[in-house]
């Protein structure tokens, strides 16, 4: 025990002056990537000739110049009930940085006793004191108050590589939190331009159906009049049947995709119904600027953020479980009174203390330490793998939706100067057609081409403002090249 204490005291005094903490210090990984994306030259010449410099605000939807869209998604990030979980686990790891860091602080308590007792007789005590002394108290009290503390120093590290570990969660979830709100906004602003896209292509199936039936009239009075034959008749009339039949499927669409933005923006099915039913222009895709590289992606994009920031709490754990291969010290302390009746219990003579050097160490049990050490190595390794692999989607989303936001503009040009054409096409076929010139089959067949080629024209600008959305998502949302957060939080940390 003697040759303990002074072991102890050293060790304990060497740690205290380094401060050291056990286990590799966190070094954020480099990540080789190109300096831009492949297809960013060409997203710099759309943004030049929409003649748009600005960098993208943190409310990017409002882009898109639709105040409807802009109350939804606002909407959706104050209620929607996903993201309320994700907040709530915000709250949670917040909790346990704060236990994480009363680890390290000595801890307090006051406890205190009274106790009244009577002695049985028939108790080997009560046998020895009724033989000893036959006339002795029976009845008895106690009482006791006392204040307390310990503390369990660090000096290897573990609890502040446990706080570090903590602390990285916390970072995590709050960019998870990011990250949530992102998927909602963008999961808004596309089912909002789904719901104005298929309102658009039943306006253009219900024109149609008007057009068909002018037709089914024109020959109908044709037939009448006999010079129509009843073949003619009976395919215009199935021409309008085809195109009605497009229209339940449609508005079937419209329901679903309506009440999945209820649901999105934390709200009962047909809530929304109302404010969307007038039929509004379907919004166009706005430019996309300032992309940055695939480098500044890893600083703004909030799941790249998570990512990193658990590959970081995984690191810290690897302290934590080193720490156990070194013995752990403990101070406590005691101050109180006590005695045997209520009078004295405040006095000089009923003061107790007592001071404690704790030591305890696993000197036998290297076998599961190095077994731990190894487990969270192998996390650690995980989280790495799991990071760059995060890193690499990020840059496929990217040049994927960039990519698709290009090549929908150049489709939707290519449908426009068709649909142009196809408009001709079809009043010079019903303009020979009630000439005599042509037949009802050349009428019907540029009518369904320039359905297919409306349709097809909806669809492509859909799809392009779809591109747009998915874009920004997978652009890390918005962010202001004067003041990135993204970059300020990074920092912070």
């Amino acid at each position: 025990m003697r040759f303990l204490v002074p072991v102890a005291a050293t060790t304990l005094l060497g740690a205290l002056a380094t401060g050291c903490a056990v286990g590799p210090d966190y070094q954020r990984p480099t990540l080789e990537a190109p300096a831009q994306f492949h297809q960013q030259a060409a997203l710099a010449t759309r943004a030049a000739q929409a003649d748009v410099s600005a960098a993208v605000a943190s409310g990017w939807w409002q882009r898109f110049d639709d105040p409807v869209l802009t109350a939804i998604v606002a909407k959706a990030l104050a209620d929607n009930l996903d993201l309320a979980q994700v907040v709530a686990r915000v709250g949670q790891s917040r909790a346990l940085v704060g236990l994480s860091t009363a680890a390290l602080l000595p801890a307090g308590e006051i406890s205190g006793q009274s106790v009244r007792f009577h002695q049985s007789l028939r108790s080997q005590l009560g046998q020895i004191l009724d033989a000893s002394a036959p006339d002795f108290d029976r009845n008895g009290s106690y009482n006791e108050l006392n204040l307390g503390a310990s503390w369990e120093l660090d000096l290897f590290g573990g609890r502040r590589r446990a706080r570090e570990a903590a602390m990285a969660e916390l970072q995590a979830a709050e960019a998870g939190a990011d990250a949530a709100r992102l998927t909602v906004a963008a999961q808004v602003a596309d089912t909002y331009l789904l719901v104005r896209g298929l309102q658009r292509r039943l306006a253009i199936a219900q024109a149609q159906i008007s057009t068909t039936r002018q037709l089914v009239a024109l020959v109908q009075r044709q037939f009448d009049a006999g010079v129509a034959a009843e073949l003619q008749l009976r395919q215009a009339e199935g021409a309008l049947s085809q195109v009605a039949a497009s229209v339940p499927v449609l508005e079937a669409g419209l329901d679903v995709a309506m009440n999945a933005l209820d649901v999105a923006a934390g709200s009962q099915p047909g809530s929304h119904r109302a404010l969307l039913m007038p039929v509004a222009p379907l919004p166009v895709a706005p430019a996309v600027t300032d992309v940055g590289g695939p480098v500044d992606l890893l600083r703004r994009r909030p799941d790249l953020v998570l990512a990193e920031r658990r590959l970081a709490a995984a690191n810290a754990r690897i302290g934590v479980a080193v720490a156990e291969y070194y013995p752990k010290f403990s101070l406590g302390g005691l101050i109180g009174t006590a005695t045997t009746g209520t009078s004295a219990l405040f006095t000089s003579d009923a003061n107790q203390a007592s001071g404690v050097l704790g030591l305890r160490w696993r000197l036998f049990d290297f076998g599961r330490i190095d077994a731990a050490i190894q487990a969270s190595r192998g996390q650690q390794a995980e989280a790495l793998a799991a990071y760059r692999l995060a890193a690499l989607h990020a840059s496929e989303d990217v040049e994927n939706a960039i990519a698709t936001l290009l090549r929908r503009e150049i489709q939707l040009r290519t449908l426009a100067d068709g649909e142009a054409a196809l408009t001709r096409a079809r009043a010079a076929a019903q303009a020979a057609y009630e000439g005599g010139v042509v037949s009802l089959l050349e009428v019907l067949d540029a009518d369904g081409r320039l359905l297919a080629q409306r349709d097809a024209m909806v669809m492509a600008q859909l799809e392009a403002s779809r591109a747009a959305v998915a874009s920004f998502k997978a652009l890390g949302g918005g962010w202001d090249a004067e003041h990135p957060a993204a970059e300020a939080s990074l920092a912070a940390r």
